[in-house]
């Protein structure tokens, strides 16, 4: 009786920090309109940041999922969260009025990051530290709802360009197309390809990277396996966009010009994506029966 009673009182009290916490955001995303309203927009027009606006809601229901868990303990730390909430309001206000920042989408970059600083702030204040540990891998995935600065999303665009130029060259030496490159520019008999920003394929590689991190983080107990995984995930997005761009080219060349500029080309990128899934799947089954032995081995001695 005494541990129903206990269990009662931790849901009612949980469920006034809930509501105490959604109008910290309701609040908070009323006082920074202009900020979320620019980061909605800049995601909608751009592909490179199509995911920003589902980032919040997947984080969400991650701390759903784990509820039990995060919101086992939970106790108001007013100083931590007051102060990580001003952290948040200080570095909006600086770069709101700084000039530095205006240019290569850095204001909106680090006004993203202080609202979401607010955000954790008021998480802080309202759960404690215990909660905010437990929910350190939700809270820490809305980072990924940051637009990147043009500089380092310029950066990440070319490497994607040299390194699926590079695996689209190895494969066709490995099929025995005769080819020479000159930059990004790849020249097989009939056609000469570029290697174009476009052609980097950015968006589904965020896409690969998201899904990955999110199944490491929901299937995988090591540390280190997570992070393999992850790793595996970005060098899989510069090997699937390779073999796109080569099974593209090889099907222009001896079935029909037309797929060079086709459906396949145009839409065929989450067939690529499935691709690139396949490959990693049996890597990842393994890290994760592996896992489950380990923890009933643990369990049973």
């Amino acid at each position: 009786m005494v541990t129903s009673t206990t269990a009662t009182r931790v849901v009612i009290a949980n469920s006034k920090r809930h509501a105490a916490f959604a109008a910290f955001v309701v609040l908070t995303s009323v006082a920074f309109y202009k900020t979320l309203s620019a980061l909605i927009q800049y995601s909608l027009r751009n592909d490179s940041s199509s995911h920003i606006v589902l980032i919040p809601f997947i984080a969400l229901f991650l701390i759903y999922m784990e509820r039990q868990r995060i919101f086992s303990i939970t106790r108001m730390s007013v100083s931590p969260g007051v102060s990580l909430t001003l952290v948040g309001i200080v570095l909006l206000v600086l770069v709101s009025r700084s000039s530095f920042s205006r240019d290569g989408n850095w204001q909106l970059s680090l006004q993203t990051l202080a609202v979401l600083l607010i955000w954790a702030g008021g998480f802080l204040l309202c759960y404690g530290f215990f909660a905010f540990r437990a929910a350190a891998f939700p809270l820490l995935f809305l980072l990924l709802a940051i637009p990147l600065p043009d500089v380092i999303l310029e950066r990440a665009t070319y490497a994607l360009q040299a390194g699926s130029t590079e695996i689209t060259y190895l494969i066709f030496q490995m099929v025995g197309t005769p080819v020479s490159r000159h930059g990004f520019l790849l020249s097989v008999p009939g056609v000469t390809i570029e290697v174009a920003k476009e052609c980097s394929s950015i968006r589904s590689s965020i896409a690969l990277f998201i899904t990955c991190l999110l199944a490491a983080h929901l299937y995988l107990r090591t540390g280190w396996k997570k992070l393999v995984v992850v790793v595996l995930a970005l060098l899989l997005s510069v090997v699937k966009n390779g073999i796109r761009i080569a099974t593209l080219t090889l099907l222009s060349i001896y079935v029909n010009p037309g797929f060079l500029s086709g459906k396949l080309h145009q839409e065929g990128g989450f067939l690529f994506f499935l691709i690139a899934l396949l490959i990693l799947l049996p890597v990842f089954l393994c890290m994760e029966k592996s896992d489950k032995a380990r923890i009933s081995a643990n369990s049973v001695g």
